[in-house]
């Protein structure tokens, strides 16, 4: 049994609706479906006009961040329309896309996957099979435009992140850490165990509408691909 939802301001310009506690592993099934019913009760409320002045929402492991423009939306009024759509308890599962991500396991392209098999007791053949079997969930996106924290990880293959986190880490690296996959859309620094590596260009800027690939609540699969299908890219 989870609290209420609680409803506590962030600034002078937003509001943040938590559906449960901080969790030190994958956030439960049932939070993350009244996260998402919830950001779904937004669009219903925008699509009929009653959130003038509501900027964007952000969804989260556990909560949604509601950003609002005070001049234009009274603070104290989308309070109370907030806390009464959480009241509702509405849940939505199942309603994101369906993904299937080509992912390169060979050599110089997942060098963290022969010490994952070793930690885990498993070849590498076998921890790919895992990997490839998992249908993960989109939790949220974060750290880097585009980047997808993925739910669904198998505790089998559950790893702490690197003691001392790479400089680099190359675009499209698949990962994972503790029981969460992710895949990093830019070069950047990181310190998640690199398993892979994806061709599929998970942020475009210049599609207004949807520049990030992924949304809270997708289901993805990664698919075994050789090295060609990156050379192709």
């Amino acid at each position: 049994m989870h609290p209420p939802p609680r409803l506590f301001a962030l600034g002078d310009a937003a509001f943040t609706v938590e559906f449960g506690p901080p969790q030190a592993r994958d956030v439960p099934p049932d939070i993350q479906a009244r996260v998402l019913g919830f950001a779904a009760g937004l669009t219903e409320l925008q699509a009929a006009g009653g959130l003038s002045g509501v900027i964007e929402w952000v969804p989260t492991f556990r909560s949604v961040t509601v950003h609002f423009d005070p001049d234009r939306c009274p603070p104290q009024h989308l309070a109370t329309r907030l806390q009464a759509l959480a009241a509702e308890g509405r849940q939505a599962t199942g309603s994101g896309r369906e993904w299937t991500i080509p992912v390169c396991f060979d050599g110089e392209f997942a060098p963290d996957l022969d010490a994952v098999a070793v930690a885990c007791g498993l070849s590498r053949e076998a921890v790919i099979a895992q990997l490839t079997a998992t249908e993960f969930t989109v939790r949220m996106l974060g750290f880097l435009p585009g980047f997808p924290y993925l739910g669904g990880l198998p505790a089998s293959l559950e790893m702490p992140r690197l003691a001392t986190p790479r400089p680099r880490v190359p675009a499209g690296s698949v990962a994972i850490a503790g029981r969460m996959g992710a895949i990093y859309p830019w070069d950047s620094p990181g310190g998640w165990r690199l398993v892979g590596r994806s061709p599929v260009t998970l942020f475009d800027a210049t599609r207004a509408d949807h520049p990030a690939l992924f949304a809270p609540g997708d289901r993805v699969r990664w698919q075994a691909v050789g090295p060609e299908a990156l050379a192709a890219s």
